[in-house]
């Protein structure tokens, strides 16, 4: 995806949706979740929240030293707890971590409390988005293209069976991607008591 559009506006004149429900993106490292994230929550009028930059806020450490000092079963500890806090609140874009749907009570709270968009991409355009990339600690290793396709095996089933939309990121520019979005969602009939 290219940021044609510094400001994050789209072309949308004040988008609105017909719920309040919380928006979830999931999808792997490199997929866009951050970055269309927050120009989405700003082309809706919502507040933002990264998942992983509250947990490096609230630790005082990047992700990457929790994983040196915790392991990853610490850090995914504490990656539910902040989900679980964060997933009641309405009017919310929320982008989880890569491996956030690792954990079964993690797919139960994205499925059960918001609207999930799976944030699709292929693993080349992944791979030349965070190859170089030394925060994603999952990926350093002496083989992180291997390692990806790893990650992308084990998690393209759970990305799947949490989504209530697919949305492929591809190359478009932000602004473009945002609108598709809010195109999706405003035509997605949300019913909480479907989930």
């Amino acid at each position: 995806m290219n940021d044609t559009s510094r400001s994050g506006n789209t072309s949308i004149a004040n988008p609105s949706l017909p719920y309040d429900t919380p928006i979830f993106l999931v999808g792997m490292m490199g997929a866009g979740k951050t970055t269309l994230g927050r120009a989405l929550a700003r082309a809706l009028g919502r507040e933002f929240i990264d998942l992983d930059l509250v947990i490096e806020a609230r630790c005082g450490v990047p992700v990457s030293h929790i994983f040196e000092v915790e392991g990853e079963a610490g850090f995914r500890k504490r990656e539910t707890a902040m989900l679980d806090e964060y997933a009641t609140q309405p009017n919310l874009v929320l982008a989880t971590g890569g491996g956030a749907v690792l954990a079964p009570e993690n797919r139960d709270i994205l499925k059960k409390r918001g609207i999930v968009i799976y944030l699709r991409a292929r693993e080349d355009e992944l791979y030349r988005r965070i190859a170089k990339d030394r925060n994603r600690p999952l990926i350093q290793t002496r083989n992180p293209r291997t390692r990806l396709n790893e990650l992308l095996t084990l998690r393209t089933p759970l990305y799947n069976e949490v989504a209530h939309l697919i949305f492929d990121t591809g190359s478009m520019p932000i602004a473009q991607a945002v609108q598709s979005l809010v195109q999706l969602l405003q035509t997605y009939s949300h019913d909480p008591c479907s989930s």
